[in-house]
């Protein structure tokens, strides 16, 4: 069993990284995504335009506060451009999207301690990993004057029963946040439909996308490998910048 105890640098280490992580797992694999929701959801529209017209309220957690202060420090002055990575688990992807955009400032954002303390931190580099929920970081930055270059949402929890709406990114009262910090953005998921969703909703606010199968490249997260493992088909909802 090949192991692995380094600290990767660049995408192809944390690549082989996953690798290692995930041949001891391989005979764990996960269910495809079943749903009561046969199509896109009836009252996704309606439930859109009621979040757009209101205004989010919700107040800011103390520990998203915190990490947005920690946040500020990290930045500086720097004028770099920011990649997002919302929903970051263990923080793998947000290390290979910082190889990827090596001029860019990317952060990683989970709301689970337990999740994030299993990082491989790397030195040197471009990237921060913050405990707080994503709806109040996006409330933060807006306050603060910041936009996106990017905006990752990687396999978020899919929610798939129909009552479950919005509990969705697409389906939340935060969503109206996540539009206004712009971007390219891109969502990844093996349930299809929460992607054809995202994608209506996003085309319904003048941010058209499309959505596209992914096959023949690397795995951003340890959810990915596993459902490609477990033969899920995977999917792209991408957006360019507004």
């Amino acid at each position: 069993m090949k192991r692995y105890d380094g600290n990767p640098r660049d995408e192809h280490q944390w690549n082989e990284a996953l690798i290692c992580m995930t041949q001891p797992h391989q005979s764990e694999f996960s269910r495809p995504v079943t749903s009561n929701q046969a199509g896109i959801h009836p009252r996704l529209a309606q439930n859109l335009q009621r979040h757009l017209n209101t205004e989010f309220q919700r107040p800011v957690a103390p520990h998203s506060k915190a990490a947005y202060q920690e946040l500020a420090i990290a930045l500086g002055d720097s004028q770099r451009p920011i990649v997002l990575d919302s929903f970051c688990g263990t923080g793998m992807s947000t290390a290979i999207l910082a190889a990827r955009h090596p001029d860019h400032f990317v952060i990683g954002i989970d709301q689970s301690a337990h999740r994030l303390g299993k990082h491989i931190s790397a030195s040197d580099s471009n990237y921060l990993l913050l405990r707080a929920n994503a709806e109040d970081l996006w409330q933060l930055l807006l306050q603060n004057g910041h936009l996106l270059a990017h905006h990752y949402l990687l396999y978020p929890n899919p929610w798939p029963k129909s009552k479950h709406l919005q509990r969705r990114i697409h389906g939340h009262s935060s969503f109206p946040a996540l539009l206004a910090l712009g971007g390219e953005i891109e969502v990844r998921s093996n349930w299809q439909l929460y992607l054809e969703e995202f994608g209506v909703a996003m085309f319904l606010t003048g941010r058209p996308g499309t959505v596209a199968q992914i096959s023949g490249e690397p795995s951003l997260t340890l959810f990915e490998e596993k459902y490609r493992l477990s033969g899920h088909s995977l999917w792209r909802f991408h957006s360019p910048p507004p």
